[in-house]
């Protein structure tokens, strides 16, 4: 049976497909990165199902047995906390090692931060590069100076705890009047988002707190 790539909603509920809760609802073992949040999303949906932990602590562990389990003809599909699985979530491993051992691999279409995130800034989409989250310390003055070069629309995700690092952060390597797209709990209740210069989302949230995740899109270096 084939592996498939299940996205589930990064904040609201109602942008799960009905495609994917059929899949889930027929799965005989769902790989969950955390099947205590997992759990509400099937509850929710009423989805009975065999669950497993799958994360990046122990997908290289389990990466073997859950071949197995697919060459055997078991249907598998793996789901992340929130969104599409393998980007920057679990996924990748399984997914290469699948296809490298001739078993079908579908991904669903459905739930990302990234594709909302860079539409709704009004910056170019027709070329634009993905870096999900900047290398915490080793890697990550190299990828800003790589970045610095870009002449795309550069798109990053970031938490709450280093949000006000990275703005200052650009400030070494973008010109402080490059525009900048900040959103904040893409789909959710509180869902905002912050339009203007890099220097003024510093301002911007030095003043107002950060909470939640946050998605990054960087405009274009038209000068280049």
């Amino acid at each position: 049976m084939p592996l498939y790539i299940v996205p589930t909603p990064i904040g609201n509920l109602k942008d799960m497909t009905y495609r994917a809760v059929d899949i889930l609802k027929n799965a005989d073992i769902i790989l969950a990165e955390d099947t205590r949040t997992s759990s509400r999303l099937l509850n929710h949906y009423s989805i009975d199902r065999k669950l497993q932990s799958f994360h990046m602590h122990n997908e290289h562990h389990k990466l073997e047995d859950i071949l197995k389990e697919l060459q055997s003809g078991s249907l598998i599909a793996v789901i992340s906390d929130a969104g599409t699985p393998g980007i920057s979530d679990p996924g990748f491993l399984l997914v290469r090692e699948s296809i490298a051992k001739g078993i079908d691999v579908f991904c669903l279409p459905g739930a990302t931060a990234l594709i909302p995130a860079i539409i709704q800034s009004g910056f170019p989409t027709d070329r634009f590069v993905f870096e999900g989250f900047l290398p915490h310390k080793k890697g990550r003055k190299t990828k800003l100076e790589a970045l610095a070069e870009e002449n795309r629309t550069i798109v990053l995700y970031e938490s709450p705890h280093r949000i006000l690092k990275t703005l200052n952060q650009f400030l070494l390597y973008f010109n402080e009047d490059r525009k900048i797209s900040v959103v904040r709990e893409l789909t959710k209740k509180f869902e905002t988002q912050f339009r203007g210069s890099i220097k003024e989302s510093i301002e911007y949230y030095t003043e107002n707190k950060p909470k939640g995740e946050f998605v990054i899109s960087i405009s274009p270096d038209l000068d280049k």
